[in-house]
């Protein structure tokens, strides 16, 4: 017989691995939380004797909640005020989203394919999670959603063509990355504008996520010149620096951290998080930079932070 101690260990062993799953499925740190607690119920309220696997179970339970909320979740970002990015999350002193050892592991949490898996359908989504993130096999990923083998093929096959153009296209070691992030930092942050765009490619993209709630540009902004004159403007211009400022909350500190598998710098406000900049890097330079200013996509890697007694990455 279970008892009520073992019920909730047997829970919190999975715990770590659920959020994995909840947050490549929902690209939403704050949803992954509330998925989980919700799967949490109804393991607390299940007939324990009747679960032979309940990592299954709960796996199952779990990802179907989630598919749940994609339905929804969609209807909202048809909306959203300016590009919507995933929730950024602390991937370097931090294990939040599981190992990230391979570039196929930081690949599956990587802004970039995030944002692009918002082409697919929910079941394409947690066809491809499961088996790319997770390596499940097709027939236990039948198991999970009530699918056939052969149409989880299919629905895999489907969502591999429509994200050809986020597998990873290069290997850049951690600290090539660290360094590339310094030079860019450093040339924002002195409006050096002919090494910004040393830094960039031609076809550089950058999106901005403010949610509406702290003023960014609402469309991408797309080649070399013109984000270069983006990325420099809030510090070449100190009106602009001063209006940047005030709605972050205070004067910045930066720090180059690991941010979903990617190299990335994180501006700090009163020792809180107020804005994440995730570089893409190739072989050739930066090919997109996205950054999160929407304070409540900033809720998880502050408690992150705040969970931490010295903060990984270099100040700047």
């Amino acid at each position: 017989m279970t008892t009520a101690d073992q019920v909730v260990d047997l829970f919190e062993a999975e715990r770590r691995r659920l959020f994995g799953l909840a947050y490549r499925l929902l690209g939403s740190a704050s949803e992954a939380e509330d998925a989980v607690q919700d799967a949490y119920l109804r393991w607390h309220g299940a007939d324990h004797a009747a679960i032979e696997n309940p990592p299954a179970w709960l796996t199952k339970v779990l990802t179907n909640l989630c598919l749940t909320r994609l339905t929804s979740a969609r209807a909202r970002r048809e909306v959203y005020v300016g590009p919507w990015l995933p929730d950024p999350v602390l991937t370097e002193g931090d294990d939040a989203l599981g190992p990230l050892e391979t570039v196929e592991q930081r690949d599956s949490v990587s802004f970039a394919l995030l944002t692009l898996m918002e082409r697919l359908t929910p079941a394409e989504r947690a066809v491809f999670v499961l088996r790319e993130a997770f390596g499940y096999s097709f027939r236990d990923i039948g198991e999970v959603l009530d699918h056939t083998e052969a149409n989880c093929r299919q629905l895999f096959r489907r969502s591999k063509q429509r994200l050809e153009d986020a597998r990873p296209r290069y290997e850049i070691s951690p600290e090539a990355g660290h360094r590339v992030v310094g030079r860019f930092l450093a040339a924002a942050s002195s409006g050096d504008l002919a090494q910004l765009e040393q830094l960039l490619l031609d076809d550089v993209v950058s999106w901005a996520d403010g949610g509406g709630k702290i003023v960014a540009a609402r469309r991408p902004i797309m080649g070399r010149e013109k984000v270069a004159r983006y990325v420099a403007s809030p510090f070449s211009n100190e009106r602009v620096y001063e209006l940047y400022v005030s709605q972050l909350g205070g004067q910045l500190s930066f720090r180059a951290m690991s941010v979903n598998g990617d190299p990335a710098f994180v501006a700090f406000a009163g020792g809180r998080p107020a804005a994440v900049f995730v570089l893409e890097l190739t072989a050739d330079g930066v090919a997109g930079l996205r950054t999160v200013v929407n304070p409540d996509k900033l809720a998880f890697i502050a408690g992150q932070v705040s969970r931490m007694e010295t903060l990984p990455g270099s100040s700047f």
